[in-house]
């Protein structure tokens, strides 16, 4: 079980180098031009991560969960107020995540969410 602790301090990718598998695969509900939805491997996940750090202020957050599913899935929800950096929008984000276990480690994540102005 992926310990959330370093998810609610911020530490993405300290849970990443944790609990990921190197070949993880990564799907977003759309893509952008900054971003496209289908992401593979752990550095591209690690990448992605970074530029959405170094892009949105967090104004808050929250993590809920893990909810178990059947051997090898679970889900967790999150909830984020932010400021996109380059166009200055406040909104707030709500998400669930679906990921899949092999060997103990992350080897599948998906993201559903909706967006809304703050």
């Amino acid at each position: 079980v992926v310990d959330w602790s370093l998810c609610r301090a911020g530490r993405n990718i300290d849970a990443i180098n944790k609990f990921y598998s190197p070949d993880v695969v990564s799907m977003e509900s759309m893509s952008s031009p900054e971003m496209p939805a289908e992401q593979r491997g752990i550095e591209a996940i690690k990448a992605k991560n970074l530029w959405w750090m170094e892009n949105n202020e967090v104004h808050s957050s929250r993590v809920a969960g893990p909810f178990l599913g059947d051997g090898d899935q679970f889900a967790v929800h999150y909830d984020y107020e932010t400021t996109f950096k380059p166009s200055g929008q406040r909104m707030r984000m709500t998400e669930m995540a679906l990921y899949k276990v092999k060997d103990g480690r992350i080897v599948h994540e998906q993201f559903f969410y909706s967006t809304q102005p703050s």
